[in-house]
């Protein structure tokens, strides 16, 4: 079991008792599983296709001995090494997100914005969700959206800044001369700190920011 004794005072992990679906674990998705279990919490379903590519090492939490493996195993070993608890409670599903109807919390760190759209859009009358969390980093500078799930102009606004379509956000996307996406994994590691402290400080009851952005190499950041 993982010792809390130097964040427990500040936030108890048994407060959040529903589960929290992580959509993606690459970049995104899996910084945010390692923050979270860090954070003591335990009850997580992972959610991706994918396996891990040697270029994924870069600006993703996985290790050398990870590629070639699905990412959700890989990265529930990881999680495990950190909190060996987590065995007992975490959820794999390496088919994907296909449209099943979830609960609790949902974060959103998939590449497709087509998929972030149909997560929101089925699940925007669901009751049994909390809350929504979705990020989108290019390569100095990422934004955060989240939607308390009981504020219906929240969820409207997370739903209208989705109105572009994937060969749009590839215009705006940074790639190498031979078509690799560039990231870096501070910039990540920013964006994905001032997403889970969003998510933290919302169980907390001390309400929740609709829009983080940042640019981390030239140390910009708004917050609304």
């Amino acid at each position: 079991m993982i010792d809390l004794s130097k964040s427990y005072d500040f936030f108890q992990p048994e407060k959040v008792t529903e589960r929290i679906h992580i959509i993606g674990c690459g970049s995104v998705g899996s910084t945010i599983a390692t923050l979270l279990v860090r954070s003591g919490l335990t009850k997580l379903t992972l959610w991706d296709f994918d396996r891990v590519e040697a270029h994924n090492v870069v600006n993703q939490q996985f290790r050398q001995q990870d590629v070639g493996k699905l990412k959700v195993e890989a990265l529930h070993a990881i999680l495990a090494e950190i909190n060996p608890e987590i065995n007992n409670t975490v959820e794999l599903k390496p088919e994907g997100w296909q449209g099943k109807i979830l609960s609790g919390y949902i974060f959103m760190a998939v590449d497709d914005i087509d998929v972030r759209r149909d997560i929101v859009q089925k699940h925007f009358n669901n009751m049994n969700i909390k809350a929504v969390f979705d990020f989108r980093t290019l390569l100095e500078g990422a934004q955060h959206y989240a939607a308390d799930w009981s504020d219906y102009k929240m969820k409207q606004n997370l739903l209208n800044s989705m109105q572009f379509t994937n060969e749009e956000a590839a215009e705006e996307t940074p790639v190498s001369a031979c078509g690799v996406t560039l990231g870096v994994a501070t910039t990540v590691w920013l964006i994905c700190s001032l997403g889970v402290n969003n998510f933290l400080n919302f169980v907390k009851g001390n309400g929740i920011k609709k829009l983080v952005m940042i640019d981390g190499f030239h140390f910009m950041l708004d917050a609304f």
